[in-house]
């Protein structure tokens, strides 16, 4: 028989998935994600728990660069397993002790529902707090990247915007990102994928070759 107090955890999304779609209150007022995130992407990001340390530099470092992901058509939306009262008292915590202002929404899943819809708890860490995920939406409501991180340890701000405008290149360019690749930076071109493509990637002296199925170009 199904012990009544058990928490059901949901398999995490998968890259390539449809973002699951939920409706919510925010700090920001309710939230129906699927029409908040039509037509941008969206990096969305669990945290364990309002006044916590480590949540707040996280919490802090996306509000310092807002504007960043804002430039690349980008949304935040926070989360975590609080009340949208303590998520308030937190947000202005934060901001008479360190002048940085949250005003990003935050949605307060105290009932855990958005949090097990994406996978958010790891029964292995805590059945209570969410750990650090960060899921890269793109404007068709697909997911694109996915990050985890343990209660622990803190994500890297440098990384996630990197990561947003890779994705973002790619799509435009068709084109692949090597390791540590930033703006301005050379890109993969994809392999070739027959034997006349293969000649004419050879014959090509364009691009900067290691050999025909790794060559790179500046965009």
């Amino acid at each position: 028989m199904e012990n009544p107090t058990e928490v059901n955890f949901n398999p995490m999304p998968r890259i390539g998935d449809q973002a699951p779609d939920f409706v919510a209150q925010t700090t920001t007022g309710p939230m129906k994600f699927s029409e908040y995130a039509e037509g941008k992407w969206t990096v969305l990001f669990s945290h364990p728990a309002d006044f916590t340390p480590v949540c707040t530099t996280e919490m802090s470092g996306f509000a310092i660069r807002q504007e960043e992901f804002k430039a690349l058509n980008t949304e935040l939306v926070g989360l975590s397993i609080d009340s949208l009262h303590a998520h308030l008292a937190w947000v202005n915590n934060v901001r008479n002790n360190t002048g940085v202002y949250l005003n990003f929404p935050i949605i307060a899943d105290i009932d855990m529902k958005v949090s097990k819809l994406y996978g958010m708890l790891q029964p292995n860490e805590s059945e209570t707090a969410a750990v650090r995920a960060v899921f890269f939406i793109d404007p068709s409501k697909k997911i694109r990247l996915i990050m985890y991180y343990p209660l622990n340890v803190g994500r890297n701000m440098d990384e996630i915007l990197r990561a947003l405008e890779a994705l973002q290149v790619s799509d435009e360019h068709k084109v692949a990102m090597p390791l540590d690749w930033r703006k301005g930076d050379k890109v993969i071109v994809p392999p070739p994928k027959t034997l006349a493509e293969m000649d004419a990637r050879i014959a090509d002296t364009s691009c900067e070759k290691v050999d025909f199925y790794l060559a790179k170009k500046s965009l």
